[in-house]
C-alpha cells in the first residue's frame, strides 16, 4: 500500500508539474471562450494517469481489471470536449501526459521511495476504513 500510494502520488505531482506550467505558456483559449488555459486537459492528465497505474499494478494478477481504468478515462476526455472546455488536442495532449507521468513514477520510484522511507523503521501501524457484505468497519494492522 505504502509502495503504490508513493508511485501515485509521484505520477500525479509529475502530471500536475507539467500540465500546470503548460497551460500558462500556451494560453489556448477554451471553446467556450471561458479562459485561456485550454491546452493541455489536467482532467483527461489525471484520469489516464490513474488509468494507466490500475494498469501497471492489475495486469499481472487480473489483466480486466488493469483495464477497467481506461473507459472512464476515456469518458473523461470526451465528456471534457462535449461540454466545449477544451479542444481534441487539448484531450490527446492530457492523455499522453498522464500515462508518460505514470511511467516516469515508476521508473524514479526506488529514488522518490529511498528519500521518502525511512529502511530503520522496525514497528508499522495502518488503520483503515473498510466495506463489506453492507458492514462498515476499521481495520487496524500492525507489524512488529
Amino acid at each position: 500500500m505504502k509502495d503504490r500510494s508513493i508511485i501515485l502520488g509521484t505520477s500525479l505531482l509529475i502530471s500536475s508539474a507539467v500540465v500546470l506550467p503548460t497551460k500558462h505558456l500556451v494560453k489556448e483559449e477554451r471553446p467556450d471562450g471561458s479562459n485561456n488555459l485550454s491546452f493541455p486537459s489536467g482532467h483527461t492528465a489525471f484520469a489516464f494517469a490513474t488509468a494507466q497505474f490500475m494498469f501497471q499494478e492489475y495486469q499481472d494478477d487480473n489483466f480486466w481489471l488493469s483495464l477497467t481504468g481506461y473507459p472512464f478515462a476515456v469518458f473523461t476526455g470526451i465528456y471534457r470536449t462535449l461540454n466545449d472546455k477544451h479542444w481534441v488536442g487539448d484531450v490527446v495532449a492530457g492523455a499522453g501526459i498522464g500515462i508518460l507521468s505514470t511511467e516516469a513514477a515508476y521508473w524514479l520510484f526506488p529514488k522518490v521511495s529511498s528519500l521518502l522511507v525511512n529502511k530503520k523503521t522496525e514497528h508499522l501501524v495502518l488503520m483503515y476504513p473498510f466495506y463489506q457484505d453492507q458492514l462498515f468497519g476499521l481495520g487496524l494492522n500492525l507489524q512488529f
